[in-house]
């Protein structure tokens, strides 16, 4: 059978809905992409970056470094964590970082970590509603096809198989696009999030780290 045919003289609710089985998967598809190259550059870069800092003893040079990375989690965490850092140094030089001074710091790490798990999380949720709902609408657009097609028997008074057959595959047609739709976006979904858990983890690790270097640089 001509696929496209089929679609092209479906009933207009079953043309409806593969148009908007189609978006979602076209837009799907653009999010995966992106997704993908900001992962990949996330994952890189703060591998680059928290080589340099592990190896650097001065945080002014790491700070100047970091700039280098925009496209790191843990730059902007080190970036964060830095400035606090420099606030309560210069409003007072004298008094060493006690716990309490410290706490402020741990806020604002805790807080730039917060931000860059909502850029990395940026558009999942349409990834997620793709896979829960895209079935669901082919599943209606195949339901409503049978129906037409019982009609259509109805209509004529015969079941033959040159009667039956196009209503059901142009039925059928809704379900198959509502899958196509949504298993990329459901492994994608879960793949991301994976990594995005990761990243997640690394930023804790790196948040501890820095707080440590802190207290041994400018604690009592």
């Amino acid at each position: 059978m001509n696929f496209l045919k089929l679609i092209i003289e479906a009933n207009i609710v079953v043309q409806l809905i593969i148009l908007i089985l189609i978006f979602f998967s076209v837009f799907s598809w653009a999010i995966i992409f992106f997704k993908r190259t900001t992962l990949k550059s996330a994952f890189f870069q703060s591998q680059k970056f928290l080589k340099v800092f592990q190896k650097s003893n001065n945080l002014s040079e790491v700070n100047k470094a970091s700039r280098q990375y925009r496209g790191s989690p843990l730059a902007s965490l080190f970036q964060s964590g830095y400035k606090e850092l420099a606030y309560l140094s210069k409003s007072n030089p004298e008094r060493p970082l006690t716990l309490d001074r410290l706490e402020s710091v741990s806020r604002a790490l805790v807080k730039a970590s917060n931000n860059e798990i909502s850029k990395l999380e940026k558009m999942m949720s349409f990834l997620a509603t793709t896979g829960s709902v895209s079935p669901f609408i082919g599943l209606f657009g195949t339901v409503w096809g049978i129906m037409v097609a019982f009609q259509r028997i109805g209509m004529v008074k015969s079941a033959g198989l040159d009667i039956v057959a196009p209503g059901i595959a142009e039925a059928l047609i809704a379900t198959a696009a509502g899958l196509f739709a949504a298993i990329p976006a459901v492994i994608a979904y879960n793949h991301y999030l994976h990594r995005i858990k990761n990243l997640a983890t690394e930023m804790e690790d790196f948040s501890l780290e820095f707080l440590n270097i802190a207290e041994k640089l400018y604690g009592p």
